[in-house]
């Protein structure tokens, strides 16, 4: 099946591509609509049978390398572009480095959700945008430099998440296996490469958990905290991916009981007004 839904889109994308896009004669006797096979392989730099045979759902190897050059000879969009390469069951390249930018509603959205903490971070962790409970919650963030707002960093740089979290050592592997995923889904990424060089020459702690290579798909769970000025908190967690950039995701925390609501409110309420990124 997997085959034949990149069999469908590959036709389909060379079908609509007009030759004059590509500078090609539309000449008089085509009869095919959009682009040739032929004109496809040529421009892609691959044979016209493996191409054929690709566009048959045939089961045959497909580098990466092929895919960049098929995406760019049928001019695909970004999201048709991840498509491709997720039909062909391959990682995807490392894509241009983009501003980690988050959408202003989006940012609003994580303003309201005050008093529940809620930020937003990308596949490699990095926090992008929080509100006022989230950054009372771990506190500090807004003295760090940007490249050390993250929270895989924090979790094994700052001796203060130790005791903030109940569950340090079962949250840490959690995250480390969800950040696995990612990382095998963008092995290029020099973002994940950085982090993850650093950390292990930063951390023991990081070297001997990651050497073991958690997996872990997300689920909704319950965080337990110990805050210095909130005391005891019992969070419920959730991800939400952000449909716009796939890269994102808006983390929500919502207190368990009614006790867990109040020491919120107060946290926030004794939080100076700026203390949000």
């Amino acid at each position: 099946m997997q085959r034949e839904l990149l069999a469908a889109f590959l036709r389909s994308r060379r079908e609509s591509l007009s030759p004059e896009r590509l500078g090609l004669s539309p000449g008089p006797r085509r009869r095919t609509p959009g682009l040739r096979r032929e004109e496809v392989a040529q421009l892609s730099g691959v044979s016209l049978t493996w191409y054929t045979w690709l566009e048959q759902g045939r089961d045959i190897r497909v580098s990466r390398q092929v895919l960049e050059a098929l995406a760019q000879t049928l001019q695909l969009t970004p999201a048709e572009r991840r498509h491709l390469f997720t039909l062909a069951e391959t990682a995807l390249p490392t894509e241009p480095a983009r501003p980690a930018a988050v959408n202003p509603t989006l940012r609003k959205l994580v303003e309201t959700l005050d008093p529940n903490p809620a930020h937003v971070i990308n596949d490699c962790w990095d926090v992008l945008a929080a509100n006022r409970a989230y950054a009372s919650l771990v506190g500090g963030l807004e003295q760090l430099p940007q490249e050390e707002r993250n929270s895989i960093w924090l979790l094994f740089t700052r001796p203060q998440m130790q005791s903030l979290l109940v569950d340090w050592q079962h949250e840490v592997r959690d995250i480390l296996g969800q950040f696995r995923i990612a990382v095998g889904q963008h092995p290029d990424d020099p973002r994940t490469t950085a982090l993850i060089d650093t950390l292990t020459r930063s951390s023991s702690q990081f070297r001997a958990l990651w050497s073991e290579h958690p997996v872990r798909a997300f689920r909704p769970t319950m965080k337990r905290f110990s805050h210095p000025a909130a005391g005891r908190l019992d969070l419920n967690y959730t991800k939400l991916d952000v449909a716009e950039a796939p890269d994102q995701h808006l983390v929500v925390f919502m207190p368990a009981s009614e006790t867990d609501e109040r020491a919120l409110a107060r946290l926030v309420a004794d939080s100076p007004q700026e203390a949000l990124l």
